[in-house]
């Protein structure tokens, strides 16, 4: 089942009255007209309800006498249930999303076309972007005297101080002496 089974079958469940049904079967079998009386609904509803979920697999049926009995399918739930709890699952739906989106709007949003920093966000969410971003010019392995890193930081913003301290304080950049070097958890993503 691809992404838009999972969208059919999540469907198929979004509807009290389809979700009741599930419930009811889940105890015995019903025909239409039973399920009609118990959920006080017109037979011609449910016969539409248990079609949405017969389409996804979680009703069968079969003919008994001039009535069709419908059952559920608990194997279907079963797979269902075994396929949402995998660890591919979750993460594949998403697989065609553009996650640095918001990443690019924000520095859009703080930098000016040459790429200055038009102000600090003081968010700490954005701030890390923006620090990530900047963050990008240090090479691993290379020890940068505070002179050179006042230099490389001016490149994005006058406020060189601040910028320093955020990168230490946010772990990217580690200092020891007047010296400041890319830390090795940032120089380690390649």
């Amino acid at each position: 089942m691809d992404n838009s089974g999972l969208l059919d079958f999540f469907k198929a469940l979004a509807d009290a009255n389809r979700l009741k049904i599930i419930g009811l079967l889940a105890q015995e079998s019903f025909t239409v007209e039973q399920l009609a009386a118990v959920l006080k609904l017109r037979p011609s509803t449910i016969s539409h309800h248990l079609s949405r979920l017969s389409k996804v697999g979680l009703v069968s049926a079969r003919a008994e006498g001039y009535y069709n009995l419908y059952q559920l399918e608990t194997v279907m739930l079963e797979k269902m249930a075994r396929r949402l709890l995998s660890k591919k699952t979750l993460p594949a739906i998403v697989a065609d999303v553009d996650l640095e989106a918001y990443d690019r709007k924000v520095l859009a949003d703080f930098s000016t076309p040459d790429g200055r920093l038009k102000t600090i966000p003081a968010r700490r969410k954005k701030l890390m972007i923006v620090l990530r971003h900047i963050v990008k010019d240090f090479k691993p392995g290379i020890r940068y005297p505070e002179m050179q890193v006042n230099q490389i930081l001016a490149e994005y913003h006058q406020d060189t101080a601040t910028l320093r301290r955020e990168l230490v304080g946010f772990g990217l950049l580690e200092r020891e002496r007047g010296e400041y070097w890319l830390a090795e958890k940032v120089g380690n993503k390649g």
